[in-house]
Formats: C-alpha cells, structure tokens, sequence
C-alpha cells in the first residue's frame, strides 16, 4: 500500500495515519522529520540549512532524493504513507516518475476534509498544561481546575486561519490533478476518531498486491 494523506492543520491527519500505518505495517514518511534529521546529521549541504533556518523551502530534488532513500529501506517493503509530500503539482509529478523507474505507482490519495470553523475551533481552545505537557481542549476535553494553562502561540486564531489559507492555497491544483488520475478519495474528517478511522479504511480498501 502506498499512499499520499494530505489535509488542513487540525484535520486529525496524524492519528488517523498512524492506526494506516499499524493496520498494513507500513511506515509513514514526514518530510518534515526527514529534512530536520538530516539537518541534525550533517548530511545536509550548508546552504540549505541556512535555506530553512530562514524559513525558505528546499528543492524538490533533495526532498525527492531523500523520499527515495527513505522509502527504499527494508520497513518499506510493504509500501510506505506519505505525509506533507508532495505539495505541488510538480513535487507529484517528480513522485510518480520516482516511483514509476522501480515499476511501481501510487494507491491512493487520502484528503481529509473538514469545515474550516471546525479547524479553527479545534486549535483556538486547545490548551497545554505547562507542568504535564498533557493537552486540553477548552470544550472537548476540558482541564482540570488545577492546571497551568498554556496558549501556544500556533493555536491563535490569526495563524490558525493563515496555515490553513496555505494549505488551500498548496492544493488548489494537487487535489484536482490526482481526482484526475483517480486516485484522490475525499474523506469527511468530522466525528469521533474511530468514525473517521472507519470512512478512511473504506476509502483506502485492501492492499495492492502489485
């Protein structure tokens, strides 16, 4: 199985990844931890770690080449789930001629969706408890009467409502390049976690042999 999960910050895109990822023992490849691991390694070029310690977006040739490394290792026999790559309808194209010389392709692409008031309200009454690290939510999962609040500077309304301008602003042409290709599956991201678990297995089906 292998398959790309894009979706809004706030739209549960690291839970419902992570019980993909266990049901078909595949890992699930971040090319943010890729690129902060190899930064921490040293195995990044000097001028491109000064590229995203400035907050400037590296290649797409060193984000594919190190999706290429990653995704040959052994734990990716089985297939690996993609998340934050690709983000452009080049970076997709890269992909699939990537994957394409080792004579395979894409499953399918997971887009998770949820009303952007809902994103909003999710981080804007999220709250840590600077003493456990433990997170709240303000009306999901209310602190108790002692904890020592944190609103982290991520989880304000101005910022919540840019990333998710961002990430609408990414997809606007990825989603509906791989809805060409048929493979992007929307799936309702509203509910209890196992509800939306249950719509991306649905969605995702059982593994392609091939």
């Amino acid at each position: 199985m292998r398959l790309v999960f894009v979706g809004p910050p706030g739209a549960g895109k690291g839970t419902q990844a992570k019980t993909i990822c266990d049901r078909f023992h595949i890992p699930q490849v971040s090319t943010g931890d890729m690129l902060r691991a190899a930064k921490t390694g040293g195995t990044l070029p000097p001028p491109l770690v000064a590229q995203m310690s400035a907050g400037g977006l590296v290649p797409d040739e060193v984000v594919v080449g190190l999706i290429d490394h990653r995704t040959n290792a052994p734990d990716a026999t089985n297939g690996f789930l993609l998340d934050g790559f690709p983000r452009t309808v080049a970076q997709a194209d890269a992909l699939t001629a990537m994957l394409a010389s080792r004579g395979q392709h894409l499953d399918v692409v997971i887009a998770l969706e949820v009303p952007e008031e809902l994103l909003v309200e999710r981080a804007v009454l999220r709250r840590t408890d600077k003493r456990t690290g433990q997170i709240y939510h303000l009306k999901y999962k209310p602190p108790p009467p002692d904890a020592d609040l944190e609103h982290r500077a991520d989880d304000h309304e101005e910022v919540v409502r840019n990333r998710i301008a961002t990430y609408k602003q990414m997809t606007s042409e990825l989603l509906p390049h791989y809805e060409k290709l048929g493979l992007l599956k929307r799936v309702d991201g509203v509910g209890s976690v196992d509800d939306v678990t249950s719509r991306v297995l649905a969605a995702v089906g059982e593994p392609n042999k091939s």
